[in-house]
């Protein structure tokens, strides 16, 4: 499934994301089968609060096709946006997210609110969730369990 594909490259740089020690987190993307742009979080090595990876994707692409609009593109992305990057996805008038993982804290495309599909905005997009789900939340997992004990280690010495 092209899903699968596309959703495995986002994990791939999830990972990167983790080993220089940012909350793991990876996008893609693509429009007909062709990577547009690609990128992950970098919010600590940037300090830059923007530097989500749909962030850092969509700049990408940007500058990939001189454009600031996507129309017939997806974006695979790891974990749901949250409203920052749901509204950016709106703005560039991407097609479809396809996201792994749901954020029940911060999710803006149908977990906490679901700015992908508000009335109110100009743009709509379609939204599948959960591919790759476990693998994507695995990774998450992972990584803030390695931080807890690492925190934990620190305050014991």
């Amino acid at each position: 499934m092209a899903h699968d594909k596309w959703m495995a490259r986002a994990l791939t740089l999830a990972e990167q994301a983790a080993e220089q020690g940012e909350v793991p987190v990876g996008a893609v993307l693509v429009r007909d089968n062709q990577v547009l742009g690609e990128g992950f979080n970098q919010s600590i090595t940037l300090s830059d609060p923007s530097a989500h990876a749909e962030m850092q994707a969509i700049r990408q692409a940007g500058k990939t096709v001189k454009n600031y609009r996507f129309p017939g593109a997806t974006l695979y992305v790891t974990l749901e946006p949250c409203p920052m990057c749901a509204g950016l996805l709106v703005h560039s008038r991407i097609e479809q997210l396809v996201f792994g993982a749901s954020d029940p804290r911060t999710g803006a495309c149908g977990s906490v609110m679901d700015l992908a599909q508000h009335p109110a905005l100009n743009h709509r997009y379609q939204v599948v969730s959960g591919v790759m789900e476990q693998e994507c939340g695995e990774i998450l997992k992972r990584f803030f369990r390695l931080r807890r004990e690492q925190q934990k280690a620190r305050k014991s010495c």
